[in-house]
């Protein structure tokens, strides 16, 4: 039987490429509001294409389902999906030929939401925003360019192609984490850098985004120390002084991943689900640790999501333009394994 409450403000994960009892449980808590996949949930395009159909049959207001699958290095599903390039070969043929690395980004992001929502995901955490600056090792070549109006058209370009296939953007990692050399999966990075440079280069691609329409962002787990003790993630400063009021952001904000180093900082899991909402965050993202995830559902209780918060988060589900024929049949998919083959 389905459940009927509305969407919760955490995002979790599950152990396996189907549900288990225990998963089947967990995902009905009144506090869960969407699944992200991960390479161990995927085995082939039949398999999750019945584990999507199960999770969303599981609610009545049915669960979000997301998944990294930038390309490049950040792709979950491999067999059976095309493999996108990452996103700096698309700023190095912009560099040489700006229209057609406009039209690559496009056509590409197109093709990865399409084969994504034949199978029943939702949407991407993607596109990344961030400028690579050359020394960051986990951004690296997820980036654009080191050049924030390059990153910006790119984005643009890419943004569209996702809202073609019928998928919301999401950028991150805001207001950019390519700055700092520590990755924030293991480390709690330090950005010493005074808001005038960061407002400057960094957010130029998240404003211009937010212009657009993007309905998505993922604040960097990054302490701002100029600005903020506290990683952009947990900080009303950066999510309502900064991103809702001086950029007039009005979509969904997702935090990263909160069992990352780089959220130690605030405190236990509870705690650090407590403020990222806090904060001004509509989803928290707990992945890769379950015992996490029920501390924080067993900490919190009861969260009353937000109208205006709940409307943020049902503003990601995807539109409904799908191709009435095979994907791979298209006209459009075809000319986007070109390009694959160009870049490759």
């Amino acid at each position: 039987m389905k459940s009927p409450m509305q969407l919760g403000p955490l995002m979790i994960d599950i152990d396996s490429v189907e549900l288990s009892a225990v998963d089947r449980d967990i995902l009905q808590h009144p506090l869960v509001g969407g699944v992200i996949l991960f390479s161990r949930n995927y085995e082939s395009i039949e398999q999750v294409t019945f584990l999507c159909e199960q999770i969303h049959s599981l609610r009545e207001e049915t669960l979000l389902i997301a998944v990294d699958h930038e390309g490049g290095r950040v792709q979950r599903f491999i067999d059976g999906f095309s493999r996108i390039p990452c996103m700096q070969a698309l700023g190095e043929v912009y560099t040489e030929e700006p229209q057609l690395g406009l039209v690559y980004a496009q056509q590409l992001a197109w093709l990865m939401a399409a084969e994504l929502r034949q199978v029943g995901v939702d949407f991407s955490f993607a596109p990344v925003l961030d400028l690579n600056y050359g020394c960051s090792e986990v951004i690296g070549d997820r980036a654009f360019s080191n050049d924030k109006q390059v990153v910006s058209a790119l984005a643009l370009a890419f943004q569209e192609g996702l809202n073609d296939a019928g998928m919301a953007s999401i950028g991150k990692h805001f207001p950019g984490h390519g700055a700092v050399a520590p990755d924030s999966h293991v480390a709690i990075p330090v950005d010493e850098r005074p808001f005038d440079e960061i407002f400057q280069q960094d957010i130029y691609p998240f404003k211009a985004l937010i212009e657009a329409g993007m309905k998505g962002v993922m604040p960097a787990h990054v302490i701002y120390s100029q600005l903020d003790d506290k990683p952009a993630g947990f900080s009303e400063y950066w999510l309502q002084t900064v991103l809702r009021q001086q950029l007039g952001f009005q979509g969904a904000i997702f935090s990263d991943d909160l069992s990352m180093q780089g959220a130690s900082v605030v405190g236990n899991y509870e705690q650090r689900a407590r403020q990222a909402l806090n904060a001004g965050g509509d989803m928290a993202l707990v992945c890769n640790n379950r015992s996490a995830a029920e501390q924080i559902i067993d900490g919190l209780k009861v969260v009353e999501t937000s109208e205006k918060s709940l409307q943020r988060l049902l503003a990601m589900r995807p539109s409904p333009v799908v191709t009435k024929e095979a994907l791979r049949e298209t006209a459009r998919w075809q000319a986007a394994q070109e390009i694959i083959g160009v870049l490759a």
